[in-house]
């Protein structure tokens, strides 16, 4: 049983391999030649893809909860006393078992394609279906090889040291890695139709109507998983932040920039017949991020407290890194000149003119981001100097770009398609303009000085108020059933304002934080007090208990307000008996208005340290991201309108025009049109 376990894992990833080169071969043959392939042999290669996967991914989860340190993975990353949820977890906290996920998700994602090909006359779709292969046999490959969990130890030990400590403290790790290869592995499916499409010459707007859903699917599980990634960090670094700009977190954060321009720009195509060869830039770019992303994240090549593997697979990472560039940017060069669209917009004052700019700010923002997380790794591989690229430069740049942001996103959704007029304009946001000085001057009376809250706070409530205006005279009703009815009809557009209104609020939470946070380092003897925020803090006592897989020391400590004890906060440490590293854990309390977050600087019997952080309306942070997220899913609901030809596949061939201008008319009178 002890090596049946491993073996079976393993053959799971070799089926992955060999279904996943079979499909690359019976995909490219059936899109050159559509009868010498059945579909059915397609398909016995994804379900066998999937299946291998799912075994792999079973094996390590039955290894890990049966102890089976025969198995290098769990004698490298388990330990017996890890409670069965940290054990599960365990699967995705390490190199080879992320590798792992990553092939289940893909695999997952490709048998969702195949259902979409329906024969093998859908060249575009089997085109996708050989390149999602191609991406399987690199993937099941490493778990083979390089990354493969499933070797079996000659001599293993009877125990191991269990995950990363910072892996054993939230149960946030049941939800952020899984939602993070989502959104990572799900945009392999536009990539896949891109690249199809290149492939096959033919662009229009087929591929991009086919890969709407799963866009968005990966767009929305990528936004909550760097939401939960920040939540993560704040409730269990200890440092009293959410987001440090840290090369980790930089690398989910670039190709979420760049998806966004994405699913912008390709309502801009298919509205008005535009950007046509800018959407496959994007795709590819994006794509490129998330293998990007992985090698910086799992190859150890940067310094990270987020960082929870250092590995050899970087060169493998690299060079597919550089094959998907090399060969997807070369394919677009050689096709580049039959894409390009002459549509142009007829003014920069119109709705797709806002999303042109919406889409040169979120790309410029990624490559800040990008240029300062490689440019430190480029230079000491270069000259051996080492240097890193600090929040100022990231905060510098990122604010003026953020602002750029929120206006188009405060302006852009109310304008016309063409060619909006200064009359036009006037009569769609006086009043959301009004709504917004009136806020903005409120918060100078009521005290604020800082230029970014008041500018943060103008553009939030504009898109607000600009929400709920288009929201009043869209609705055939203005009755709540009569709004339920518009959102329910529209909801692509509706979607999308649900997921802006949620990011204006997050906007408004990080200017605010910013602004306004507080900070103490005290050291306080048992017994005494120190006031924070309004609070008189009391050092009580500390106490020493053990728990299942570690001892605690925590420090006990009461907030007194008006003379009554309002709460009581245990921050704590904790020393894992297989681990040399004492983790700190933060004590938040979290209300509507405020969170008090208060970390162990030092503990001893009879004296603390304490690190302490008051931060107003933090947990609307929180519930930002939760609205944004929910603004994906609610477009994702709609129903795909499918043109003649599209069911099959058969997009339109790449010409230097599109015509779809009869969808624009339209769009002027429906905003999701």
């Amino acid at each position: 049983m002890t090596t049946i376990v491993p073996a079976a894992g393993w053959t799971g990833a070799f089926l992955g391999v060999a279904a996943s080169l079979s499909l690359v071969i019976q995909g490219f043959r059936a899109q050159y030649r559509p009868r010498a392939v059945r579909r059915g042999q397609l398909a016995v290669s994804v379900w066998i893809m999937l299946g291998g996967a799912v075994l792999s991914m079973v094996a390590l989860e039955v290894a890990l909860l049966t102890d089976n340190f025969t198995v290098s993975y769990v004698a490298d990353n388990h330990s017996r006393e890890s409670p069965w949820l940290f054990s599960i977890t365990t699967a995705w906290s390490a190199l080879g078992g992320s590798i792992v996920l990553w092939c289940l998700v893909l695999a997952g994602y490709t048998a969702v394609v195949l259902r979409q090909v329906h024969s093998t006359e859908d060249r575009l779709g089997t085109g996708a279906l050989a390149v999602m292969g191609l991406v399987g046999v690199f993937f099941f490959a490493l778990v083979t090889t390089v990354a493969n969990p499933f070797e079996i130890l000659s001599n293993p030990p009877d125990d191991g040291p269990g995950p990363n400590p910072l892996l054993q403290e939230n149960i946030l790790v049941a939800f952020h890695p899984p939602m993070l290869y989502l959104g990572y592995v799900g945009f392999t499916v536009p990539f896949a139709f891109a690249i199809s499409a290149l492939l096959l010459r033919r662009g229009g707007v087929a591929w991009l109507r086919r890969t709407r859903r799963a866009n968005l699917v990966a767009w929305s599980f990528l936004s909550g998983a760097l939401v939960l990634g920040g939540w993560w960090s704040y409730e269990v670094l200890g440092w009293g932040g959410y987001w440090a700009w840290d090369p980790v977190e930089n690398a989910a954060l670039m190709p979420w920039l760049v998806a966004t321009a994405f699913i912008h720009s390709a309502v801009v195509q298919v509205k008005r017949g535009m950007l046509q060869a800018w959407n496959f830039v994007l795709v590819l770019a994006t794509f490129a991020l998330t293998i990007l992303g992985t090698f910086l994240t799992r190859s150890g090549v940067v310094l990270s407290v987020h960082s929870f593997t250092e590995s050899g697979i970087g060169p493998a990472f690299l060079g597919f890194l550089l094959v998907v560039l090399v060969g997807g940017f070369g394919l677009f060069a050689l096709r580049g000149e039959r894409i390009a669209s002459l549509s142009r917009p007829e003014s920069l004052a119109s709705r797709e003119g806002t999303f042109l700019a919406n889409n040169l700010l979120l790309t410029l923002f990624a490559f800040v981001v990008l240029t300062g997380t490689v440019y430190p790794i480029l230079l000491e591989t270069l000259t051996g100097d080492q240097i890193s690229v600090g929040r100022p430069f990231f905060d510098r740049m990122a604010v003026p770009l953020g602002f750029g942001l929120l206006l188009t996103m405060g302006v852009g959704p109310f304008l016309p398609y063409r060619h909006a007029t200064a009359g036009v304009i006037w009569q769609r946001l006086r009043v959301p303009l009004l709504a917004a000085s009136v806020s903005a001057a409120v918060v100078v009376l009521a005290g604020v000085r800082s230029l970014g809250v008041i500018g943060v706070v103008f553009t939030a409530v504009l898109i607000a108020t600009g929400t709920l205006r288009q929201l009043v005279i869209s609705s055939p009703t203005r009755t709540p059933r009569g709004f339920v009815r518009l959102l329910a009809g529209q909801r692509a557009y509706w979607g999308g304002q649900l997921a802006h209104l949620g990011l204006a609020l997050l906007a408004v939470v990080i200017a605010m934080t910013g602004a306004f946070d507080t900070r103490s380092t005290v050291t306080l003897q048992r017994g005494e007090s120190t006031t924070f925020a309004g609070y008189q803090v009391t050092f009580q006592t500390t106490r020493q208990y053990p728990a299942p897989n570690r001892q605690v020391t925590e420090a006990r400590l009461t907030y007194h307000q008006g003379g009554q004890v309002v709460h009581v906060a245990t921050p704590r440490v904790s020393t894992f008996r297989n681990r040399q590293q004492a983790v700190g854990t933060p004590s938040v309390w979290s209300t509507a208005t405020e969170d008090i977050y208060v970390a162990l600087a030092d503990l001893r019997t009879d004296r603390v340290t304490l690190n302490l952080y008051r931060y107003p309306l933090m947990i609307w942070m929180w519930i930002a991201g939760g609205i944004i997220v929910a603004g994906g899913f609610w477009a994702l609901s709609s129903r795909i309108r499918l043109r003649s030809g599209s069911e099959t596949g058969e997009a339109a061939p790449m010409s230097r025009t599109v015509d779809d201008s009869a969808s624009s008319d339209a769009a002027q009178a429906n905003p999701d049109a």
